[in-house]
């Protein structure tokens, strides 16, 4: 009897995580697979599940792999997966929700703090030999507002942490329950308008994107900082550089981008006030593990689920 295969949209999956898959013929479609090599590779294969890791999975994709029942995301974002084709063709769409999210916020944190304290300009003055002690004046964090966009798993720990160094936090989600006490739960539009720095932390959507733009960067105070390590599209991109070019923003510290890779001459590239990393906050050694992991056990939690139903 041949084995069921699952398919990887990446180049490997966590040993982990393959010890729990161990009953599947596991193919894996390479470190930037297009459309095209998935769809490829699903009309080869015909796989049961779909692990994504990179690159994104629609209606063509999907089509091409008639037993298809499960797309299990490595990691907690699912924007890069067709969600209403998925429901439209019975196809279950899971997340490995908070398995990333000490990582990412710590990303966060270090993003917030490498602005605030002037981490990179003042590394490289020193590196060609200036001592600015004189003249410099970095952000002190204490008694300063916080506005984090997005409260599940990854928000609420950043929140924590911004908590801890003395900072107000107040924040908007509207699916968010039984906050802590330290997070005021405010609307955007006094978000906006009270925070010293912003915090995205949300899903993207088709409601929410370009959320960030000239219109609310106009409400917000001047000099405000912003940090996002959740999706790209959620700020609109040529107003955030206008806005650091200005002052209106004091300055960006962005893990995520509208088109990645980055490729050369971005507008941000080269640009003073901006801290830009390429889309790691949840990649580390042991966010990898838990990401694996939860996306392995969502496939078989899901199988389980269909099988124990079809009986």
């Amino acid at each position: 009897m041949s084995r069921a295969t699952l398919i990887v949209t990446g180049a490997d999956l966590a040993e982990q995580a393959l010890a729990l898959l161990t009953d599947f013929d596991i193919v894996y479609a390479g470190k930037a697979p297009t459309e095209d090599d998935l769809v490829a590779l699903c009309r080869q294969h015909d796989p049961v599940a779909i692990i994504v890791r990179y690159g994104k999975v629609g209606a063509a994709v999907m089509d091409a792999a008639p037993s298809l029942k499960v797309i299990s995301k490595h990691g907690s974002g699912t924007d890069t997966i067709d969600k209403a084709a998925a429901k439209a063709r019975g196809i279950e769409v899971a997340a490995a929700v908070g398995a990333n999210a000490a990582a990412v916020a710590e990303q966060a944190l270090a993003l917030l703090l490498a602005c605030a304290k002037s981490v990179v300009a003042l590394d490289a003055r020193m590196h060609a030999g200036h001592w600015d002690k004189a003249t410099h004046k970095s952000l002190e964090l204490n008694g300063r507002t916080v506005g984090v966009v997005g409260l599940g798993a990854i928000g609420l720990r950043f929140a924590k942490m911004a908590d801890a160094l003395g900072m107000r936090v107040i924040g908007f989600d509207p699916f968010a329950k039984n906050l802590p006490a330290y997070i005021e739960s405010v609307d955007l539009a006094t978000l906006w308008r009270e925070s010293d720095a912003i915090s995205l932390h949300c899903p993207l959507t088709d409601e929410n994107r370009g959320m960030l733009n000239a219109a609310t960067l106009a409400q917000c105070k001047r000099g405000v900082v912003v940090v996002n390590t959740a999706r790209g599209g959620l700020i609109d991109e040529a107003a955030l550089l206008a806005a650091v070019r200005s002052g209106q923003v004091m300055a960006a510290g962005l893990d995520s981008f509208a088109v990645e890779p980055m490729v050369a001459g971005h507008p941000f590239q080269g640009e003073a006030h901006f801290i830009l990393s390429p889309h790691i906050g949840g990649v580390t050694s042991d966010a990898y593990v838990n990401m694996g992991v939860g996306a392995a056990r969502n496939v078989l939690a899901v199988l389980e689920r269909q099988r124990t139903t079809a009986a």
